[in-house]
C-alpha cells in the first residue's frame, strides 16, 4: 500500500512525533517513549509503547473471558537516516497476541517525482493461532487495519495542516466523515464474512464432535 503526502519530508518527519492526540485518534490512549538512541553513522533510533481500544467483535466475545482487557499495547521501534531522507517504522501488538498479532512495517521517503511530496509504502501482516476461527479473525483484524490506516492518514493530514499554520477543519471533517462511512462498510462486509467462517468452523467442529462419539459409541457396542 503506497500513499503520499503533499508535504516535504521534513515536514512529515517533524509531525510524525506530533500526530497525537488529533481528532482522528481517539482510539489512541497514551504513547511513551521507552528509548531513544542516537547511532556513530548518525542515524535516530527510537521506541516507543502505544495503548490504543480494541473492541472486540461481537461473535468472537464468547470466546474470551468477560474481564479480558479492551486495550491493546504496541510497540513502535523507528529507524531515522536524516542523511537519505528516509524513516522506517516497525510496530506490532504485545498483548491479544494469542488472538491477533497485526505487524507493520511503514518506509517514509521522499517521492522520486516529486521532490516536495513524501512517499509511504505500508506493508502489513495479520496472523491468529486460534484454532477453527484463524481465518474470520484474520478478515476483521485486516478490516481494522484499513480503518486505522484512514484514520492515521487523516490525522496526519491535520497535524501537518496546523504545523504549516493552515486550518482546512471543515474539508477534513467532511472527509474524516466519507472515509468513516467507508471504512464501516468495509468493515461490515468484513464482519459478515467473518460470521460466516466463525459459523462454518463452529458447524464443522460439532461435526467433528458428534462423528467421534458415533465412533465410541459404536465401539461400545
Amino acid at each position: 500500500m503506497v500513499k503520499y503526502f503533499r508535504s516535504s519530508w521534513d515536514q512529515v518527519f517533524a509531525a510524525f512525533w506530533q500526530r497525537y492526540p488529533n481528532p482522528y485518534s481517539k482510539h489512541v490512549l497514551t504513547e511513551d517513549t521507552v528509548h531513544w538512541e542516537e547511532t556513530p553513522d548518525q542515524n535516530l533510533l527510537s521506541r516507543r509503547l502505544l495503548t490504543k481500544t480494541n473492541r472486540m467483535p461481537r461473535w468472537a466475545e464468547r470466546l474470551f473471558p468477560a474481564n479480558v482487557a479492551h486495550s491493546v499495547y504496541i510497540l513502535e521501534d523507528s529507524i531515522v537516516d536524516p542523511q537519505n531522507q528516509t524513516m522506517t517504522t516497525f510496530t506490532w501488538n504485545i498483548n491479544h497476541a494469542r488472538l491477533m498479532v497485526v505487524k507493520e512495517r511503514c518506509v517514509y521517503c521522499v517521492n522520486s517525482d516529486n521532490s516536495g511530496w513524501t512517499e509511504i509504502r505500508r506493508e502489513a501482516w495479520v496472523s491468529s493461532s486460534l484454532f477453527g476461527v484463524s481465518r474470520a479473525i484474520q478478515e476483521f483484524g485486516l478490516a481494522r487495519f484499513k480503518s486505522n490506516v484512514t484514520k492515521t492518514m487523516k490525522g496526519f493530514e491535520y497535524i501537518l495542516a496546523k504545523l504549516q499554520g493552515e486550518a482546512p477543519s471543515r474539508t477534513l471533517v467532511e472527509t474524516a466523515k466519507e472515509a468513516k462511512e467507508k471504512a464501516k462498510e468495509t468493515a461490515l462486509a468484513a464482519t459478515e464474512k467473518a460470521k460466516d467462517l466463525a459459523n462454518k468452523a463452529a458447524t464443522k467442529q460439532q461435526q467433528q464432535q458428534q462423528q467421534q462419539q458415533q465412533q465410541q459409541q459404536q465401539q461400545l457396542v
